[in-house]
């Protein structure tokens, strides 16, 4: 037998990729296999994980994952629907509810969002953990379902279904509990085969910077940014990435239901000063959405169509038929408020006076997690009515004994940890911080391959 055509063994990739080598694409094409159809087993998996986030990926390995997980199962294709399809996907915030609002506005604007999303992962939380916190609401549905109610309303949010990239639902969950979740490589694969299986012809990255992403370094987050463009742009899909701020919870709520209640208000016009940067990337990435999806000459005329569908109530519309079409109860929705029913609820005051300077924003995501608003273990339930309200922002001048957040926890004993995480997570200072822009960069197909071609990457970690 040739070595060309020899079995290939899980663990000598393991042990190649533990040594710093290159996995080639049929090896690579195995792993992925393995991972769909349960061959491989899951401390294996889970070891190639480890290796791969210790030793970097490739670029040539970072594209045939993609790929790979991309063909593992079935793919959707929304060409019967008639419309451009166009998705937006974050690398994962605290308080980003964005999809709430991108996904009812492109498709208000005569656009198909078919949008495969994720659970909460790490400090982040999951956008359909936040769904189902509308009752009834269903995010696994068949292909079929999934492409009626695209056809429907323009716009569906769903989970993986078992047979649509079944690799990643297996190594996603894997990177949640084995600390391998901030892999430039590996994110790269997980959001492109999902996005990439959907049929998509355009893609809006949004890719978070500053304390709350899950790549903290900014040379790491462009270099992500970068190569997730010119991975979806070589295989036929309209691509581009803006780097995004992270450094605070994107606007007032973070949480399951209360995103949810945050979103409803935006939807409805309405402009709390507390949710203004919540509105504006919505918006800038919605006119993206809009642009890409040939609806507008210009992102700005995108932005001010988007904003358009705010103001004439058609993108609540929209949200309303999406909700129902996946059998949600969109009753709640004429009182969020008294919808919301946490098991206990504290207001934590300031300790002192002065400026929030900074925020830890990854610390307040594992205090979101910890008032049972995400998981500690992948299939674990959360609490739809956990979560924090933030009342003051970075750069905010507070007084000793002013309201800095309310903690909505499941029960009074996990009120402790989430109020100490908050306050360790702030720096205070007598004079304010500089302001940071909400969208400090945009990649594009030509600016993501000048970058990757300048060597400006790191690999790792």
């Amino acid at each position: 037998m040739s070595l060309q055509n020899a079995p290939i063994h899980t663990i000598d990739l393991i042990r190649l990729k533990r040594d710093k080598g290159t996995l080639s694409e049929p090896q690579i094409r195995h792993l992925v296999t393995g991972a769909a159809s349960g061959s491989i087993p899951l401390e294996q998996l889970s070891a190639f994980l480890m290796a791969a986030w210790l030793n970097g990926l490739a670029l040539d390995e970072i594209r045939a994952l993609t790929v790979a997980m991309r063909d593992s199962g079935d793919k959707f294709s929304p060409a019967a629907l008639g419309k451009v399809a166009v998705d937006k996907h974050s690398t994962g915030g605290v308080g980003d509810k964005t999809s709430f609002l991108v996904a009812p506005i492109a498709a208000a604007c005569g656009l198909s969002v078919p949008m495969i999303s994720g659970r909460a992962l790490g400090h982040t939380g999951g956008t359909l953990d936040k769904l189902e916190s509308i009752p009834g609401y269903r995010t696994a549905l068949t292909l079929p379902e999934f492409e009626a109610v695209l056809n429907k309303t323009g716009c569906s949010i769903v989970s993986q279904t078992p047979t649509l990239v079944p690799a990643d639902r297996v190594l996603y969950a894997l990177r949640d509990r084995t600390g391998t979740v901030e892999s430039p490589g590996l994110i790269c694969a997980s959001i492109l085969s999902k996005k990439l299986a959907a049929g998509l012809d355009c893609l809006v990255l949004d890719v978070k910077t500053g304390s709350g992403a899950f790549l903290r370094d900014r040379a790491q987050a462009d270099y992500l940014a970068a190569l997730m463009v010119s991975t979806a742009e070589a295989a036929g899909t309209r691509t581009v990435a803006l780097m995004t701020d992270m450094s605070q919870p994107l606007g007032q709520a973070a949480g399951n239901w209360i995103e949810i209640a945050e979103s409803l208000t935006l939807l409805r016009g309405e402009r709390p000063a507390a949710s203004e940067d919540l509105r504006q990337l919505s918006l800038i990435l919605a006119g993206w959405m809009i642009h890409l999806g040939g609806k507008a000459d210009t992102p700005e005329a995108g932005y001010t169509l988007a904003e358009t569908t705010l103001s004439d109530g058609s993108a609540l519309a929209h949200f309303y038929a999406m909700v129902q079409a996946h059998g949600g109860d969109t009753t709640p929705f004429a009182d969020p408020a008294a919808f919301h029913r946490p098991g206990a609820t504290r207001v934590v005051p300031s300790p002192q006076t002065g400026y929030i300077a900074a925020m830890d924003t990854t610390a307040l995501g594992w205090a979101v997690q910890r008032t049972g608003a995400g998981r500690e273990k992948a299939g674990a339930p959360v609490d739809p009515h956990a979560g924090i309200l933030f009342h003051a922002r970075r750069g905010a001048h507070v007084t000793q004994g002013q309201p800095l957040a309310t903690l909505y926890a499941t029960h009074p004993a996990l009120l402790d940890e989430p109020q100490a995480l908050l306050l360790n997570s702030i720096t205070w200072s007598p004079t304010p911080p500089p302001p940071t822009p909400l969208v400090s960069a945009t990649f594009t197909r030509p600016t993501a391959e000048a970058h990757l071609a300048s060597g400006l990457q790191s690999l790792r970690p």
